[in-house]
């Protein structure tokens, strides 16, 4: 394992890893998750202890040790790892913003990241925690930066970003290297803010009409744009909260 300070540059060696890092190597490699179908995320086979599954997403997994609990480790399905590259790529070009997580060095099939705690956006609406406007503005912010050092900053949606207290928290950046940066489903989120969160702020909203909501804006994209169709927001890696 390399881990490194973030930032542009050929890796030092293995001898930068944190202490502790080798006996959580030896555990990476004995995890197996399988990329699913289409927009499925992530099957989980095996995951050894003590690592904690933070969460699962179409190309990959978050695990954790107890023993670093500052870091998280994104690792990748065999059929997925090529994403690796971009996801670690983007990260590089991101170093020193404080709207990412940072990237910390990689392996042959996994990233470690800084552990960010913290609700998402979607179990904020689930359990009734007011997102304020300086988060969402925070999030706008994320994607100027991004475009700012040359990336196209995509898929942002309820479930990868985090709220911090009262800032925000961008997680997922593994689809920011490749060209375009229309992002319609975050410009939808923030309309609804704007126009519908003042009556819900501070209530619970249930899963089912979140989701139902999800649902019927991928329907009316898909009809008004037939094949292109933005991933609805529902396949990050999220951390639990804290």
């Amino acid at each position: 394992m390399t881990i490194v300070a973030p930032g542009p540059g050929t890796l030092p060696g293995p001898d930068c890893a944190p202490a502790g890092t080798d006996v959580v190597e030896a555990l990476l490699e004995a995890i197996r998750i399988r990329a699913g179908a289409g927009n499925e995320p992530i099957t989980v086979e095996h995951v050894p202890a003590p690592l904690q599954v933070l969460g699962r997403g179409t190309d990959a997994i978050a695990v954790r040790h107890p023993q670093l609990p500052e870091l998280a480790f994104k690792v990748y399905a065999p059929t997925t790892v090529g994403c690796l590259a971009d996801e670690y790529a983007a990260y590089q070009r991101l170093a020193g913003s404080p709207y990412y997580a940072a990237c910390l060095g990689r392996g042959a099939f996994y990233l470690v990241l800084s552990y960010e705690p913290g609700p998402t956006l979607y179990e904020c609406l689930v359990e009734g925690i007011t997102v304020p406007a300086r988060a969402m503005a925070d999030v706008e912010a994320a994607r100027a930066y991004a475009r700012a050092v040359g990336l196209h900053p995509k898929d942002v949606h309820l479930k990868n970003v985090l709220l911090q207290g009262d800032r925000a928290r961008v997680l997922d950046v593994s689809k920011y290297v490749a060209p375009g940066d229309e992002d319609k489903v975050w410009d939808a989120l923030a309309e609804g803010y704007r126009r519908l969160y003042p009556l819900l702020r501070g209530r619970r909203v249930p899963v089912w009409l979140i989701e139902l909501v999800k649902r019927r804006y991928k329907a009316r994209v898909k009809a008004g744009r037939g094949a292109q169709v933005p991933k609805p927001p529902s396949t990050a890696i999220t951390w639990p909260v804290t």
